[in-house]
């Protein structure tokens, strides 16, 4: 499946070991990271997915005191693994690799990690039928002067008819929205500065164990599991942070990953209060609802990858890049989809819609060989609430706003706030903690 249409290679530097964008490098001041720094201050980190796990990681490097809070009982934040389910290890989050031009694909180089180009073969399901191609090309959300509308209409508006419509939520549910909500303009925006590379790539293992074994491991004994954090106060010299269980910690310096939906519903409660321009900055950005639907049969009678269903826009042969190969089929759900199967409130009733479709498409095959499923429903998770952020219409800069740090004091990280063309991606995520300990150095050091 290649995620990636819009693609603009770059530069990449080696700093330290790590490839980073150039791009990155020179908006990171760069020169600061590997100076020796002293420093006898604190940094909390909130949030041990991607981003936290890495920043941490670079501060243990640089010797600096820091700890991380995590909200739920594990690290990893959108990345998550199930065992057990199939004869091989199932990502229950993040999944493919897009490209490998990152400072992930260098963790992947050197640790040897075994993955494979996912070149899998596509088939639609339009007009009630299984089709190889399609009549229309539906590359048209790509090119200059784009207006900022949304997917849907523009689809509409370019000749590509109702018959079109989840061949089209397919490809928005792809960046992560509902079609009626991503913008043509902003997103083709976003892809001018994507450096990463044009493949999607699987793990024989799974994205998480690259975190696990490279990242996190590396930093565990420094995070503290259950701590939802409440409130920052960070009106002093030194920040006071509050869990939910009125439990306090001291910090110097912030860096805050948490998912944008978490900052956009105000869980945290700042004082002094954040800035409008930055809670209206974080409102801009989107995040719809986001779920994965592993379906078990006893035999293989799908297809690679099955675009277009009412039910399910995006459905893959998750068995792909595995050193085994049950039959395990994958429904990617997004956006409005993802709402609906949500609202049908049980994940029998979820699995048992997505059954019927399939039946639909390969007369009545999946349910006479349904063994099992698993749904993994990232919008009911409380410390995340969807799938991964997207750019609304009418959007602007929020991103640049957004990821603006705040009186030397607090830093923002994570995929949302990636303003290089890598958010909705672990690599994007990691770019942003790596950048936010830049930040952090280089106020130091004024």
């Amino acid at each position: 499946m290649d995620r990636r249409h819009f693609i603009k290679q770059s530069t990449l530097i080696s700093i330290g070991g790590l490839l980073i964008p150039s791009t990155l490098l020179a908006a990171c001041r760069k020169e600061t990271l590997f100076e020796d720094v002293t420093y006898d201050g604190k940094v909390i980190i909130i949030g041990a997915g991607a981003a936290g796990l890495y920043a941490a990681y670079i501060l243990k490097s640089k010797g600096i005191d820091f700890q991380l809070l995590e909200a739920s009982s594990t690290y990893g934040g959108r990345l998550g693994k199930l065992t057990g389910f199939a004869n091989f290890p199932i990502d229950t989050g993040a999944q493919w690799l897009h490209g490998k031009n990152s400072i992930l694909g260098d963790l992947i180089k050197k640790s040897k990690t075994n993955i494979t180009l996912d070149d899998s073969e596509t088939k639609f399901w339009f007009n009630n039928q299984l089709v190889n191609s399609l009549p229309q090309e539906t590359d048209i959300f790509e090119g200059d002067d784009l207006p900022d509308i949304s997917f849907e209409d523009y689809a509409l508006q370019s000749g590509l008819g109702n018959e079109y419509k989840y061949i089209v939520e397919n490809i928005a549910g792809d960046q992560g929205a509902a079609a009626s909500r991503l913008s043509v303009f902003g997103n083709n925006k976003d892809e001018e500065h994507w450096s990463a590379g044009d493949d999607d790539f699987k793990f024989e293992e799974t994205f998480f164990d690259l975190i696990d074994t490279q990242i996190a491991n590396q930093v565990k004994d420094y995070i503290l599991l259950n701590t939802v954090v409440s409130k920052i106060d960070y009106s002093q010299s030194t920040i006071l942070i509050t869990d939910s269980n009125n439990n306090t910690f001291n910090a110097d310096k912030v860096i805050i990953t948490v998912p944008i939906p978490i900052l956009k519903s105000a869980d945290i409660q700042f004082t002094p209060a954040l800035p409008d321009e930055k809670t209206a900055a974080f409102a801009k950005i989107g995040m719809d609802a986001g779920m994965k639907v592993f379906l078990k049969f006893s035999n293989k009678f799908f297809d690679q990858n099955i675009i277009g269903g009412s039910v399910c826009a995006a459905y893959a042969d998750d068995s792909i890049g595995k050193a085994q190969n049950d039959n395990i089929l994958l429904a990617f759900i997004m956006g409005e989809q993802a709402e609906y199967l949500t609202s049908l409130g049980s994940d029998a009733a979820i699995t048992n819609a997505l059954i019927q479709e399939l039946d639909i498409m390969y007369n009545g095959q999946a349910s006479a060989s349904f063994i099992a499923s698993h749904v993994e429903n990232w919008t009911t998770n409380p410390y995340i609430k969807g799938a991964y952020s997207y750019s609304t219409i009418g959007m602007g800069d929020a991103r640049k706003i957004a990821s603006q740090a705040l009186s030397e004091k607090l830093y923002f990280a994570g995929e949302a706030m990636n303003t290089n063309g890598h958010h909705q991606t672990v690599h994007g995520a990691v770019e942003t903690g790596y950048r936010e300990v830049i930040n952090i150095l280089t106020d130091i050091k004024k």
